[in-house]
């Protein structure tokens, strides 16, 4: 079987690859630095990256939610299909109308499929968006005490992986969270803690953080994505726990604490980008 990782220099696609390498496994990597390249922006890249392949994990950038989404994941389903491939495991959100709208593609194609819908990831703290302001000792987001329960990419890079080398998670959906809520707040002083810092949690207002994004620079369809993230999809619908790790693993999955422990080690919340 050889696997197209799409997004396999991102953060739940570069643990895919890997771990599927260690399975000795033949993939290929769908990125715009990959050779065959792949651009979801450029329909012309994907037959080449598809030719020969028989499944795909599909992470789509930046989301799901994002504008033009949904009519991308059905043509690239189509493509898929069209070139053969017999396999899709999709990366598709909790709580996102045009996510679930992307699952119903993949579930209607006639292809075998994986649904792995995951919550808020542990690593945007990390990798992402949120380094920077953790690093800074400030975060400010349009959020108060709405729990969300972090979800750690290794979890979800697992579950990917059994679903691409285990036809018995074919046709589920596995719905990933990690084993407790915790607001945003709470999130940001466990990492003080852990790294010895003073790092404040502000709530603003959305209009406030559309302000401060503007102020960076922030692309403004990145911009609309994330308030729309912030404001809709964090508004408490999520507020709960799922058991997909441990349905699909048969073990608990990584807890928030544990992340903060082995990130704190590497330093990268110790100074600002």
């Amino acid at each position: 079987m050889k696997t197209l990782v799409l997004g396999g220099n991102g953060k739940t696609g570069r643990k895919v690859a890997e771990r599927l390498q260690s399975h000795n496994a033949d993939i290929r990597i769908g990125s715009r630095s990959a050779s065959p390249a792949f651009d979801w922006e450029d329909t012309s890249t994907w037959n080449a990256a598809l030719e020969g392949v028989d499944q795909v994990y599909v992470s789509y950038q930046p989301d799901l939610a994002a504008p033009g989404a949904t009519a991308r994941i059905g043509s690239f389903t189509k493509a898929a299909a069209d070139a053969g491939v017999t396999k899709l495991v999709l990366l598709s959100g909790r709580g996102e109308e045009e996510a679930q709208e992307c699952e119903q593609i993949v579930m209607a194609s006639g292809l075998d499929w994986t649904i792995v819908r995951a919550s808020f990831f542990n690593q945007n703290f990390s990798e992402s968006f949120l380094v920077d302001a953790v690093a800074a000792g400030y975060v400010m987001l349009p959020v108060g005490g709405m729990r969300e329960p972090f979800i750690d990419t290794d979890d979800i890079a697992d579950v990917a992986v059994a679903a691409l080398t285990d036809g018995k998670h074919s046709r589920k959906v596995y719905e990933v969270t990690g084993p407790r809520l915790m607001t945003f707040g709470e999130a940001v002083q466990e990492i003080a803690k852990a790294t010895d810092r003073n790092i404040v949690y502000q709530e603003i207002t959305p209009e406030e953080y559309v302000a401060v994004l503007k102020k960076y620079h922030v692309p403004a369809d990145i911009i609309s994505l994330l308030k729309y993230l912030f404001t809709e999809v964090l508004d408490g619908r999520n507020e709960y726990l799922s058991g997909g790790v441990e349905d699909a693993l048969g073990r608990k999955p990584t807890d928030f604490s544990e992340f903060v422990r082995k990130t704190a080690l590497t330093g990268i919340w110790s100074q600002p980008a």
